[in-house]
């Protein structure tokens, strides 16, 4: 019987293999499947090195009541006495045009196995050539994380053997990556901040595809179909210090990397492959406690909500076992997350550096990388979202405001361009909160793809501002800004033109008012009588006759003036 599993021997092409009544048949076959990076699916690509269906993985979920009901006395000693230890490693699918060490294309979709070459699929004197584009991608995804860029480092073969590794190990970074000390900084709705260090940004390849056919898991698959298409594709694995304490912190992180790597351009943030999977660390302890305890790993995830519900059942199955005398079970393992189910189960145990046996690459020489080159890289970077944060809580924005705002950093990069041209803040982050971002939500576009330019936007806050338009006109004429209809700088006297300007003339609104007022008798005697909420009724009115273009603030006056005046 030929087992596809761990300890197998890579294979050099697409196979399918079928096991059947004990007899082997073996067939050339394709297959491909596409994620959403971060979409909230389960994820079903395997993260650098290791496919997440395994012989290991087939094995059935522990039993335990966490499969059901969570134990609410475990769920209350984990939010008062208790505490996680959470690091995240994260690999980033890096955009570049090419493979990392061959020109095969690094592209989402076509054909399965067309993209590849004698180079990735690891043939007899085929020999690796690095890109450059993927080390300059490397380094400004590490500067962009406050990381040191080595001067010299080096690339080593990390052994292990699996279907979809053709060569048998992978190019990777040990000893001498490429960053290092880095940090980030996350904020969160109550003001409170987090600083996360980050241990190491490391360059290697991607491992290729393999789906088992039949069945989510190599048990119950009748074949297993492998795809080299990704095998060689470059990544970034960035690796957290232990320093988050929750499954929200973690889920928190991992956004914050997402975002500064949208960012820096080195991820394709609308490709339909996965382009961020997440290993996270987990351990518990007492608060105030010094000591760390066994830690667990809980692989291959690429949503953020499988992120904080995994670190959550894992801190409560863990505190949980600890406070029933059974911390002995808590063993250093692989662990997968169930996120229909709510629980991890386990997958292997956790190998350690030594079953990878390390060594130096012989077919790549040493990357040297020059300090003018860094500092031009880190020149280049644009503002990280911790700084855009800081800067907008300066000007006063509500911090839930300044969140939203720089949630999505083409969003803050387009409200500071609409500061600079004169807006104000409040008003200005009010506009591009609701109305722009309710316009792209409801027609699924990207802020950066209208045409109504930061100029033009600014333009119409002025308007409104000064008084030469009401904010209901402004909301009227938007659909036709967003169109590219008007252009910056003509957009004062296109509102004259159309006839839109606000009307501020006192005779003019009095006049309007007196002609509303007789034309509703009934109404007026009811207010007379007391029913004061029907002034509500004649703003509208009034706002009606004029077409949205009164002036709001000398409108209420006068109509107020009149309807005490009917009164007395």
């Amino acid at each position: 019987m030929l087992l596809v599993g761990r300890g197998a021997l890579p294979f050099p092409c697409c196979l399918l293999i079928s096991l059947r009544d004990l007899g082997l048949q073996r067939h050339i076959t394709y297959c491909r499947a596409a994620i959403h990076p971060l979409s909230g699916r389960a994820a079903r690509r395997a993260p650098a090195g290791r496919n997440t269906t395994t012989a290991a993985a087939v094995a059935a979920p522990e039993q335990s009541k966490h499969q059901t009901k969570q134990n609410k006395g475990g769920q209350q000693a984990a939010k008062t006495a208790w505490e996680a230890i959470v690091g995240i490693e994260c690999h980033i699918q890096l955009n570049t045009r090419t493979k990392a060490f061959c020109s095969c294309s690094n592209q989402f979709g076509g054909q399965p196995n067309a993209h590849v070459c004698p180079v990735c699929l690891a043939h007899p004197g085929a020999l690796p050539v690095l890109n450059q584009e993927t080390v300059h991608k490397g380094m400004l995804a590490s500067l962009a994380l406050n990381c040191s860029i080595a001067h010299t480092s080096k690339f080593d073969r990390k052994q292990y053997f699996y279907p979809d590794l053709p060569k048998g190990y992978q190019i990777s970074q040990y000893d001498i990556p490429l960053g290092s000390s880095g940090s980030l900084e996350l904020m969160f709705k109550d003001g409170t901040k987090r600083q996360v260090s980050i241990e190491r940004a490391h360059l290697e390849e991607d491992a290729g595809k393999l789906v088992h056919g039949g069945s989510d898991q190599l048990s119950g698959s009748t074949h297993s179909l492998v795809d080299y298409n990704r095998a060689g594709v470059p990544l970034l694995e960035v690796v957290s210090g232990p320093d988050l304490r929750s499954g929200r912190e973690a889920a928190a992180y991992a956004a914050e990397l997402h975002r500064i790597m949208s960012l820096v351009g080195v991820i394709d943030v609308h490709a339909q492959d996965a382009v961020m999977r997440c290993d996270v660390n987990v351990s518990v302890r007492k608060k105030g406690e010094e000591q760390l305890r066994t830690r667990v790993e809980v692989k291959n995830m690429n949503s953020l909500s499988a992120i904080q519900k995994a670190v959550e059942y894992e801190m409560e199955r863990q505190v949980e076992l600890i406070e029933s005398g059974r911390e002995s079970e808590i063993v250093q393992e692989t662990r997968l997350f169930d996120e229909d189910k709510g629980h991890t189960f386990s997958m292997r145990k956790k190998e350690g550096l030594a079953d990878y046996r390390y060594f130096p690459e012989p077919d790549l020489p040493l990357l040297q990388i020059e300090e003018n080159i860094i500092s031009e890289v880190k020149d280049s970077l644009p503002e990280m979202p911790s700084a855009a944060r800081q800067r907008l809580l300066q000007l006063k924005l509500p911090i839930a405001d300044v969140l939203t705002l720089t949630d999505d950093m083409e969003t803050a990069t387009y409200l500071s361009a609409v500061l600079a041209a004169g807006a104000p803040p409040k008003q200005a982050a009010n506009w591009v909160m609701g109305d722009l971002l309710g316009y792209c939500k409801e027609h699924k576009a990207h802020i950066g793809d209208l045409d109504l330019t930061p100029q033009l936007l600014a333009e119409m806050i002025t308007l409104i501002e000064s008084g030469t338009i009401s904010g209901k006109i402004g909301k009227q004429i938007l659909p036709d800004l967003i169109k590219g209809k008007v252009s910056p700088g003509s957009l004062e006297k296109w509102v004259k033109t159309e006839g839109l300007a606000q009307i501020s003339d006192e005779a003019t609104i009095a006049a309007m008012i007196d002609e509303v007022l007789a034309s509703k008798p009934q109404e007026l005697e009811q207010y007379r009588g007391g029913k004061t909420k029907l002034q509500g009724f004649f703003v509208g009115l009034v706002m009606k006759e004029s077409q949205g273009r009164v002036n709001p603030a000398i409108m209420n006056k006068i109509l107020m003036q009149r309807l005490q005046a009917t009164k007395s």
